[in-house]
């Protein structure tokens, strides 16, 4: 099993559209963000707004799921984070990235500590761009089977 996923910003009623596209970054502004799953989107959630691992989990249960060939499930970013990645400036983001790279969920995974920082910046880049456009962020997570 392989997780396909973006994040992308895009009008609070347009998640449906999301989960039905087979390439959300087509159609809606996002970024790509490959192996991104509820567990790493609450670590860093955690990590930006000082909520509990547990507590961030708890924000991303699925609110919509498109069954077919494969699997999409979307979430929805929490509006705390929203706010939180919006107000990131850039020592924020080196100490966030550090962090980020010494969890469990990233070092078990040997991501590139560049990689991060890259995804933090491009996140923090949509979000702004969301906000400007009155939008929010959503996640779009297919469930492809090997």
């Amino acid at each position: 099993m392989e997780l396909m996923s973006c994040i992308v910003s895009a009008d609070e009623d347009e998640y449906p559209e999301i989960a039905a596209s087979p390439s959300p970054l087509k159609e809606w502004s996002g970024i790509e963000v490959p192996g991104l799953d509820t567990v790493k989107l609450a670590t860093l959630h955690s990590l930006v707004t000082g909520d509990s691992l547990q507590a961030a989990l708890d924000y991303y249960e699925p609110i919509y799921v498109e069954e077919g060939d494969s699997e999409t499930i979307i979430l929805r970013i929490d509006g705390e984070f929203f706010d939180a990645l919006v107000a990131l400036d850039e020592d924020d983001v080196e100490n966030l990235v550090g962090e980020l790279a010494a969890t469990e969920a990233y070092e078990n995974e040997s991501y590139d500590v560049d990689d991060i920082y890259a995804y933090v910046v491009s996140l923090i880049d949509l979000a702004q761009l969301a906000e400007s456009q009155a939008q929010l962020l959503f996640v779009w997570i297919r469930v492809v089977e090997n």
